[in-house]
């Protein structure tokens, strides 16, 4: 027994290596809340992106700019002469009432670079009379009478030939032309200025040398191009 107990206490003890920590897979449960987790952040993103183009369309539908409104209410022609029937220029001075309606009641309008000018069978007969920057305010009205004209004018016989021959029957077709660049004050929006081109077609009244205030005959149109 002594012998034994003396083995036992001389003896060295080996003990085992500690165990290494091995990672558990990730269980299906975890599995299943990583994925729920991405899912509700995607629909939150996505609902939030909805909201948003929502709310932008609403206010674009309410605040939406709409076109300008143009009309002509008077005319006066000072000089409109062709200096021979074979001749190359025309000497010109004319007056119009030019009316431009803002029918929005949410933006208002700014214009410049404006200028009008006069043609006749597709060509000038006037060159461009620039005009002061102009604002309407919502649903605002503004009037502008501007002179256009020239002592001389270079056009086609065409033209030339043409006004002898409507000033003898007594009705002159011209169109009024007015351009510039047009920018909009809509609510929160601040749009870009856009080129403006107006066209008014005029059927004028005149005779040779029958000058200062003429008839409008019919109701003038005028188209207006953004």
């Amino acid at each position: 027994m002594g012998e034994e107990a003396n083995l036992h206490q001389g003896a060295v003890v080996e003990t085992p290596p500690p165990s290494k920590k091995t990672k558990r897979p990730m269980t299906y449960k975890r599995c299943a809340l990583s994925a729920y987790a991405v899912r509700a952040i995607c629909c939150g993103l996505f609902f939030i992106v909805l909201l948003a183009g929502i709310t932008t369309l609403v206010l674009y539908l309410v605040y939406r700019p709409s076109k300008p409104h143009f009309s002509v209410m008077g005319a006066a022609v000072y000089d409109l002469n062709v200096s021979s029937p074979t001749a190359i220029s025309i000497s010109t001075s004319m007056q119009f009432t030019i009316i431009s309606r803002n029918p929005s009641g949410r933006s208002s309008i700014f214009y410049d670079r404006l200028a009008v000018y006069v043609t006749y069978r597709n060509q000038a007969i006037t060159p461009p009379t620039s005009l002061a920057d102009m604002y309407l305010d919502r649903g605002s009205t503004l009037a502008v009478s501007p002179v256009v004209g020239s002592s001389v004018v270079p056009v086609s016989e065409d033209v030339s030939s043409g006004l002898t021959s409507d000033q003898n029957f007594g009705v002159v077709s011209i169109k009024l032309v007015v351009m510039g660049r047009i920018k909009y004050k809509s609510g929160p929006f601040r749009n870009l200025r856009y080129g403006m081109f107006v066209t008014c077609d005029l059927l004028l009244s005149l005779k040779k040398d029958d000058y200062g205030q003429v008839p409008l005959l019919d109701s003038p149109e005028c188209h207006v191009n953004i």
